[in-house]
């Protein structure tokens, strides 16, 4: 139960109300469509008239549509109601440092278009390139109707829509929503990619409903953590909840973007394994012309070269030490993992938790591990539900 802030509150109007009882019913759709009225009435609790009326309005909206009359032992029969995926189009953006991801989905966030582009240095070209393919994609399909664009980013953005901690990016403060809502003309939803993954955890994970505690790290150019607890994504009062990539595991340690040393993500990311792989490589065949990268150690691990294995090996000792810290200090039901690194899952797993065993209080063992699927795309689903929960997630009241 949440204390009401009597200094930021809101009034509960009729209009909110509506506005609940909607969202109930969108949400019962979504999950067991097909269904008649008189089903959803059933199931929600709602009176026959209240969904009656709300049907009628999500009909005339095109958020729901009717389908097959069904069959009934007496009286009317039932016409079956689905939600119109097809109908709502979300512009899911995934923005990394260096490429960016762009895809068209419903509001099932299955991908009906994507692409993707190497990721400007400066924003003001971002938000141009950003801007040209939202306008491709909606000459393409021209039959849905785009409700917005969500943004998973590698920092963290206030509530006003500015940058303020993007280190692996490189960008200086901007007011990211502002500009991107002024070129593309609709709403824009922007989070921190790790938030952005929970939330997708939450919504088309397919966690058992009991789930409420859920953290998603995602493993990349650094090390970025999405806290959700009791179902709500925690942003802190500086909207810095979650950066434990930069907490601090040894001040004489690497130089991390974020001005400091020895930061965890220094140890754990891909950039730290592709690092140390480089730096062993280059003490055996000096010389080397071109930069190591991460795929380049996975695949030389999958060769047997004993070098990058130990990379990896490294790199998963290192996560499992930070897992463990979060599992102790948070207690969640599932730990999610997000990035390149779930490809090498069979070898870095065992180790993962191995390390988080030893250094977890045993009462804490009933935290899972999940690596997530690449090819579900979790960053850019990520994305895509940040709008599915403006229409899907409770309104925002006191």
């Amino acid at each position: 139960m949440r204390k009401i802030d009597l200094t930021n509150f809101q009034v509960a109007t009729s209009e909110t109300a509506r506005q609940i009882n909607r969202r109930i019913a969108l949400n019962f759709l979504r999950r067991h469509q097909p269904m008649s009225r008189a089903d959803l009435a059933r199931r929600s609790g709602l009176q026959r008239s209240t969904v009656s009326a709300i049907v009628d309005q999500l009909i005339g909206e095109g958020w729901v549509t009717e389908g097959a009359i069904g069959r009934a032992p007496r009286g009317r029969r039932p016409r079956f109601l689905h939600l119109n995926v097809e109908r709502a189009g979300i512009i899911a953006v995934d923005l990394r440092p260096e490429t960016t991801t762009i895809g068209l989905s419903g509001v099932d966030a299955r991908f009906v278009m994507q692409t993707a582009w190497r990721t400007p240095r400066q924003p003001a070209e971002f938000v141009r390139e950003l801007s040209r393919t939202v306008a491709q994609f909606r000459r393409v399909h021209p039959q849905m109707v785009c409700e917005g664009v969500g943004v998973s980013l590698p920092g963290r953005v206030d509530s006003s829509g500015r940058l303020v901690f993007a280190p692996n990016l490189g960008w200086t403060e901007i007011n990211l929503l502002r500009e991107i809502e002024a070129a593309v003309k609709l709403p824009v939803v922007l989070e921190n990619a790790a938030n952005a993954c929970a939330l997708a955890e939450l919504w088309f994970g397919g966690h058992p409903e009991r789930v409420r505690h859920l953290i998603a790290v995602t493993v990349s150019e650094g090390i970025g953590v999405g806290l959700l607890v009791n179902g709500q994504i925690v942003h802190g009062g500086t909207a810095m909840a979650g950066e434990f990539g930069h907490v601090t595991i040894d001040e004489n340690g690497p130089q991390c973007p974020c001005g400091k040393r020895g930061c965890w993500e220094r140890y754990a990311s891909n950039s730290a394994a592709a690092q140390y792989y480089a730096s062993q490589t280059a003490t055996k065949a000096p010389g080397s012309p071109h930069p190591v990268r991460f795929e380049d150690v996975l695949r030389s691990a999958d060769q047997g070269d004993a070098l990058a294995v130990r990379a990896l090996e490294r790199m998963a000792e290192s996560l499992g030490a930070g897992l463990a810290m979060l599992a102790t200090g948070l207690a969640p039901d599932v730990i999610v993992i997000v990035g390149e690194v779930t490809g090498a899952w069979r070898r870095v797993g065992p180790i993962v938790s191995d390390v988080m065993t030893r250094r977890s209080l045993p009462a804490l063992a009933a935290t899972r591990i999940v690596p997530t699927d690449l090819a579900m795309q979790p960053r850019l689903r990520g994305a895509a539900t940040l709008v599915v929960q403006q229409h899907f997630g409770a309104p925002h009241v006191a």
